[in-house]
Protein backbone atom coordinates (compact mmCIF):
# COMPACT_ATOMS: atom_id res chain seq x y z
CA UNK A 1 0.00 0.00 0.00
CA UNK A 2 2.51 2.64 1.12
CA UNK A 3 5.71 2.17 -0.85
CA UNK A 4 7.86 4.86 0.68
CA UNK A 5 7.85 7.93 2.87
CA UNK A 6 9.76 10.88 1.43
CA UNK A 7 11.15 13.36 3.93
CA UNK A 8 12.13 16.86 2.80
CA UNK A 9 13.67 20.07 4.06
CA UNK A 10 14.18 20.55 7.80
CA UNK A 11 12.48 17.27 8.73
CA UNK A 12 14.35 15.01 11.13
CA UNK A 13 15.46 11.67 9.69
CA UNK A 14 16.03 8.31 11.34
CA UNK A 15 17.80 7.44 13.59
CA UNK A 16 16.81 10.73 15.30
CA UNK A 17 15.85 9.95 18.92
CA UNK A 18 12.43 11.63 18.69
CA UNK A 19 11.56 9.52 15.66
CA UNK A 20 12.79 6.33 17.31
CA UNK A 21 10.68 7.06 20.38
CA UNK A 22 7.53 7.57 18.32
CA UNK A 23 8.06 5.10 15.48
CA UNK A 24 8.73 2.10 17.73
CA UNK A 25 10.76 0.31 15.06
CA UNK A 26 8.68 1.30 12.03
CA UNK A 27 11.72 2.98 10.47
CA UNK A 28 13.12 -0.50 9.90
CA UNK A 29 10.02 -1.80 8.09
CA UNK A 30 8.83 1.24 6.10
CA UNK A 31 11.06 2.50 3.31
CA UNK A 32 11.99 6.16 3.59
CA UNK A 33 14.21 8.56 1.72
CA UNK A 34 15.42 12.09 2.44
CA UNK A 35 15.39 14.86 -0.19
CA UNK A 36 16.87 18.27 0.48
CA UNK A 37 14.75 19.92 -2.24
CA UNK A 38 11.10 19.05 -2.77
CA UNK A 39 11.08 20.34 -6.36
CA UNK A 40 13.47 17.55 -7.42
CA UNK A 41 11.32 14.97 -5.64
CA UNK A 42 8.17 16.29 -7.33
CA UNK A 43 9.82 16.08 -10.76
CA UNK A 44 10.91 12.51 -10.06
CA UNK A 45 7.44 11.44 -8.90
CA UNK A 46 5.78 13.08 -11.90
CA UNK A 47 8.12 11.16 -14.22
CA UNK A 48 6.76 7.99 -12.57
CA UNK A 49 3.19 9.24 -13.21
CA UNK A 50 2.40 9.61 -9.52
CA UNK A 51 -0.57 11.89 -8.81
CA UNK A 52 0.44 14.56 -6.28
CA UNK A 53 -1.95 16.17 -3.83
CA UNK A 54 -1.08 18.81 -1.26
CA UNK A 55 -2.81 18.47 2.10
CA UNK A 56 -3.56 22.08 2.90
CA UNK A 57 -6.25 24.65 3.50
CA UNK A 58 -6.66 26.52 0.23
CA UNK A 59 -9.24 28.02 -2.09
CA UNK A 60 -10.79 25.41 -4.39
CA UNK A 61 -9.50 22.55 -2.22
CA UNK A 62 -11.31 19.23 -2.24
CA UNK A 63 -12.67 18.09 1.10
CA UNK A 64 -11.01 14.83 2.16
CA UNK A 65 -14.28 12.90 2.37
CA UNK A 66 -14.94 13.75 -1.29
CA UNK A 67 -11.55 12.53 -2.53
CA UNK A 68 -11.97 9.26 -4.43
CA UNK A 69 -8.83 7.35 -5.41
CA UNK A 70 -8.78 5.53 -8.72
CA UNK A 71 -7.73 1.89 -8.83
CA UNK A 72 -4.22 1.42 -10.25
CA UNK A 73 -3.20 5.06 -9.85
CA UNK A 74 -0.27 5.88 -7.56
CA UNK A 75 -0.66 8.85 -5.25
CA UNK A 76 1.65 10.99 -3.16
CA UNK A 77 0.34 13.29 -0.45
CA UNK A 78 2.45 16.31 0.44
CA UNK A 79 2.15 17.63 3.96
CA UNK A 80 3.94 20.82 4.88
CA UNK A 81 5.71 22.40 7.75
CA UNK A 82 3.55 22.60 10.90
CA UNK A 83 3.88 26.39 11.00
CA UNK A 84 3.98 27.42 7.34
CA UNK A 85 2.18 24.52 5.66
CA UNK A 86 2.75 23.57 2.03
CA UNK A 87 4.31 26.39 0.00
CA UNK A 88 2.36 27.91 -2.88
CA UNK A 89 5.11 26.83 -5.27
CA UNK A 90 4.60 23.21 -4.20
CA UNK A 91 0.80 23.51 -4.35
CA UNK A 92 1.11 24.81 -7.92
CA UNK A 93 2.96 21.63 -8.93
CA UNK A 94 0.25 19.32 -7.55
CA UNK A 95 -2.80 17.88 -9.32
CA UNK A 96 -4.93 19.25 -6.50
CA UNK A 97 -5.29 20.23 -2.88
CA UNK A 98 -7.11 18.13 -0.32
CA UNK A 99 -8.35 19.71 2.89
CA UNK A 100 -9.15 17.86 6.09
CA UNK A 101 -12.57 19.17 7.18
CA UNK A 102 -12.51 20.81 10.59
CA UNK A 103 -15.08 22.54 12.72
CA UNK A 104 -14.77 24.96 15.57
CA UNK A 105 -12.41 27.88 16.01
CA UNK A 106 -9.03 26.17 15.69
CA UNK A 107 -8.35 25.01 12.11
CA UNK A 108 -4.96 23.40 12.46
CA UNK A 109 -3.75 19.86 13.10
CA UNK A 110 -0.42 18.52 14.26
CA UNK A 111 1.47 17.04 11.28
CA UNK A 112 1.39 13.52 12.73
CA UNK A 113 -2.36 13.73 13.31
CA UNK A 114 -3.00 15.11 9.81
CA UNK A 115 -0.85 12.35 8.30
CA UNK A 116 -2.73 9.69 10.24
CA UNK A 117 -6.10 11.05 9.14
CA UNK A 118 -5.12 11.21 5.46
CA UNK A 119 -3.42 7.79 5.39
CA UNK A 120 -6.33 6.10 7.16
CA UNK A 121 -8.89 7.72 4.86
CA UNK A 122 -6.88 6.71 1.77
CA UNK A 123 -6.38 3.15 3.04
CA UNK A 124 -10.06 2.69 3.85
CA UNK A 125 -11.06 3.88 0.36
CA UNK A 126 -8.41 1.90 -1.56
CA UNK A 127 -9.19 -1.40 0.13
CA UNK A 128 -12.75 -1.12 -1.21
CA UNK A 129 -11.61 -0.73 -4.84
Amino acid sequence: MIEKIHLCGITATPPHRDIQKTALGATASVAWEYHEEIDLLIASLKEKEVQLFAIEQAEASLSLEKFTPIKGVKYAFILGNEVKGVTQNTVNQCEGVIEIPQEGTKHSLNISVATGVVVWDFYSKVKQL
